[in-house]
């Protein structure tokens, strides 16, 4: 398709974060928690003393070229390919996988304007260590170091990258986004999931953290909940049944997709922030669920809507009207995009591409083949208007 006659903001790209991004500025007395180690000639990440394989290749040498799994998600898969098969051979790291510049470059060449970046090893981290708050604080304050350092928060004024905050020590947490903000953010991430400590998990919507969206409120910046390790696989217990350990994004089986930990996490994250008063207290915060789909969202609200008319009293107010203003949420390609919109409303839904990522788009503008029956204003907005005003706080 031909150019569009705006600036495409794409709300979902990401970096592979090289191992200088955590080790550089770690705290030696936090070293051996997080370590790159040989074995039989293989560089594995440990994590709390513990191997894991999450990520089989943390070092990032060689990854699934960006796309390559975009067909087995379309459901384009007659043969029953693994997505090892499917994705074909491994490709080379490369700069815009890591470096600011590079990866405008690319984005240049894609017609992309702007976008959020947002890292993906990090993602093994709360679930392994989340009890361990001081820990996890320091590598998260460790990788948004090195990004301001090699990045930016704001590079160039067009690439924003997502700078995770742990909520398991809440002033640790609010002296993190006070950091992020003096060095120029306009969003940062938190893991949709409850927040790990010694009692067990707590609700992200706990006056206990209050403290943190006070702050979030008070700035305008927004949140995004990307997906992540949430430790689904550990509440349903299903997942573990047939005794495969630790929850490997890139391995799949019938029965661990159809059980949509991914739907649960981003669903439950969101419910709690609205049951537990966080936008009534705090009506100038807004979050973004990316990569997470929206599969989960007619059957949330359907729920939300019940659960306010057997109990109008828990909640300041009808909870979808709620949610409309504060959510907005980046469907799935494979999604129907035009079902979304008339669900949310088309100012709360998010292009995202999941650049380079093999599951997302290799030419993100093929996006636009997945909207072309909406109308073009829809479409702009999704595209454009809606990302830019969210980055600029006009929302």
């Amino acid at each position: 398709m031909s150019q569009p006659n705006y600036p495409i903001y794409d709300c979902d790209r990401h970096f592979y974060e090289p191992p200088d991004a955590f080790l550089r500025h770690l705290p030696k007395q936090f070293r051996s928690e997080f370590q790159y180690v040989k074995i039989n000639g293989r560089t594995k990440l440990a994590v709390g003393g513990v191997l894991s394989d999450y990520i089989p290749n943390p070092t990032f040498e060689v990854v699934a070229a960006p796309g390559s799994h975009e067909g087995w998600y379309r459901g384009q898969n007659p043969d029953g390919k693994s997505l090892r098969e499917y994705g074909g051979a491994p490709i080379a790291s490369q700069a815009a996988f890591h470096n600011g510049d590079a990866h405008l470059a690319v984005m240049d060449q894609q017609g992309i304007h702007a976008g959020l970046v947002l890292p993906t090893l990090a993602s093994v981290i709360e679930e392994r260590l989340g009890d361990r708050a001081e820990v996890v604080s320091a590598l998260f304050h460790a990788m948004n170091q090195w990004t301001v350092e090699e990045v930016g928060l704001a590079h160039a004024n067009r690439l924003f990258p997502v700078s995770m905050v742990h909520l398991g020590d809440v002033d640790a947490a609010v002296k993190e986004l006070d950091y992020l903000l003096a060095n120029g953010a306009r969003v940062v991430g938190v893991r949709p999931a409850p927040v790990p400590g010694i009692k067990g998990g707590r609700s992200i919507g706990s006056t206990e953290f209050d403290p943190f969206w006070a702050r979030v409120n008070e700035s305008k910046i927004f949140v995004v909940l990307h997906v992540s390790d949430s430790g689904y696989d550990k509440v349903n217990r299903w997942w573990t049944a047939g005794g495969k350990g630790e929850w490997r994004p890139f391995e799949k089986d019938a029965f661990a997709e159809l059980l949509d930990a991914m739907g649960r996490a981003i669903s439950d994250s969101l419910s709690a922030l609205i049951s537990h008063g966080v936008f009534d207290r705090f009506p100038n915060v807004r979050v973004a669920s990316l990569e997470n789909g929206s599969a989960w969202l007619e059957p949330l609200l359907k729920r939300l809507a019940s659960t306010y008319h057997k109990m109008p009293q828990c909640f300041n107010g009808d909870p979808i009207e709620t949610f409309r203003r504060h959510v907005y949420v980046s469907p799935f390609y494979e999604d129907p995009i035009g079902r979304l919109a008339e669900l949310l409303g088309a100012d709360r839904v998010l292009f995202g591409s999941d650049w380079p990522h093999p599951e997302g788009l290799g030419e993100p503008l093929d996006f636009f083949k997945d909207v072309g029956d909406i109308d073009a204003a829809t479409v702009q907005r999704i595209m454009s208007t809606n990302l830019k005003e969210l980055l600029e706080g006009k929302r």
